[in-house]
């Protein structure tokens, strides 16, 4: 088995910058998500993201509010990788599916 994929992972990586950590940082910072969990789906070349965030600014919007409003705060690292789904929550929707 070749080394290939994993130095390919690690060269898209390093060119655009975006990790699961850094998406999660910005998204902390600008929304004030009280949690935010990004999962890399690609195998680790940083190209194909999943993301569950929570957020009191996500109240009274729409499920395409929330994600506009994601989707603009992270428009350029949206624009360099391959996929990106975002699942948004309020903090009570949040506890309540933590629930069930």
């Amino acid at each position: 088995m070749s080394a290939r994929p994993d130095q390919e992972a690690n060269q898209v990586q390093a060119s655009t910058g975006i990790t699961a950590e850094f998406l999660k940082a910005k998204l902390e910072t600008e929304l004030g998500a009280t949690h935010v969990s990004i999962e890399d789906m690609s195998g680790g070349c940083g190209q194909m993201f999943e993301a569950i965030i929570v957020s009191p600014q996500f109240a009274k919007k729409t499920t395409l509010a929330r994600h506009r409003l994601v989707n603009g705060l992270l428009k350029e690292e949206i624009a360099a990788i391959h996929a990106w789904t975002p699942k948004c929550h309020t903090p009570e929707e949040w506890e309540k599916k933590k629930a069930q």
